[in-house]
């Protein structure tokens, strides 16, 4: 799944192509991913030319302070937090740390050496799916992309790889994808995000950081994704009602969101 080459947001990805159950696929140009938005140009044609209309912030109020979003033109922002709660309880997670964790190996080292920073992203990934805010954030993404007359929605959060990594994966199995096609589409950031920050896995590594944990920290890992959906699994039983129960989604949300975002493969769209 390649990403969309704009120069000022990266990891821009269109879910749109992506094959689903009974000869169909992802309806293009209507759901969007990225990594944050606060050096986005919406003057550059790439961006402009997508004609987004809403953009859905996953990330915590900090982020959003410290690097606040810049907005396509004509588009609307909605914060949907997926971490305030789980933040109140354990502490800034990895998957809303990296640059501070990424500058001070020693840190990095303490807190996450000999293996707990799998241990802990496997924790964070299980809240996407118990936590309240994570379920209020993951419901409000829904909801929009069920609205009536919605368009093109962008979901974001810092480096658009973790939460926006396991809304992909709600909506992909929402849609009907396969196993393999939403672990391929998840695993498929690593290379963008491999790139983006790899000036400060050097400098980690440089400050005598070990670069098996940095490249844990900035990537993604099935055993990630693993954790979330067994979550799922042990809570709820299916993602349907996962959605249902969980999110708070009705089934007439979602067989809009099906309607909205499903076309024949190889049908022209327009």
């Amino acid at each position: 799944m390649p990403a969309i080459p704009a120069t000022s947001v990266a990891n821009l990805r269109d879910l749109g192509g992506l094959p689903l159950a009974g000869g169909h696929a992802v309806r293009p140009g209507l759901v969007l991913r990225s990594a944050q938005l606060d050096r986005l140009d919406p003057a550059e044609p790439v961006v402009a030319a997508l004609g987004i209309r809403t953009v859905v912030d996953l990330r915590t109020e900090t982020e959003r302070a410290d690097r606040p979003d810049r907005l396509p033109s004509g588009a609307r922002g909605l914060v949907a937090d997926v971490l305030a709660d789980h933040l109140a309880t354990s502490g800034l997670p990895p998957a809303a740390r990296l640059k501070a964790l990424l500058s001070d190996p020693a840190l990095a080292e303490e807190h996450l050496g000999e293996g707990r920073v799998r241990a802990a992203f496997a924790r964070t990934y299980r809240a996407f799916v118990s936590g309240e805010s994570a379920r209020a954030a993951y419901g409000t993404l829904l909801t929009e992309l069920g609205a009536p007359g919605a368009g093109p929605l962008l979901f974001h959060c810092a480096a658009g790889k973790d939460r926006t990594g396991w809304a992909a994966t709600v909506v992909l199995s929402l849609l009907g994808a396969d196993e393999e096609t939403v672990r391929e589409e998840y695993l498929s950031v690593n290379t963008a995000v491999r790139q983006a920050f790899a000036p400060m896995i050097e400098g980690f590594t440089a400050q005598g950081g070990d670069p098996d944990l940095a490249l844990d920290l900035i990537g993604v890992l099935p055993r990630y994704l693993d954790a979330a959906l067994d979550e799922v699994a042990v809570r709820h039983g299916s993602m349907e009602r996962y959605v249902r129960e969980g999110l708070g989604v009705p089934d007439e949300v979602v067989e809009r969101i099906r309607e909205r975002l499903t076309v024949r493969a190889g049908r022209p769209v327009g």
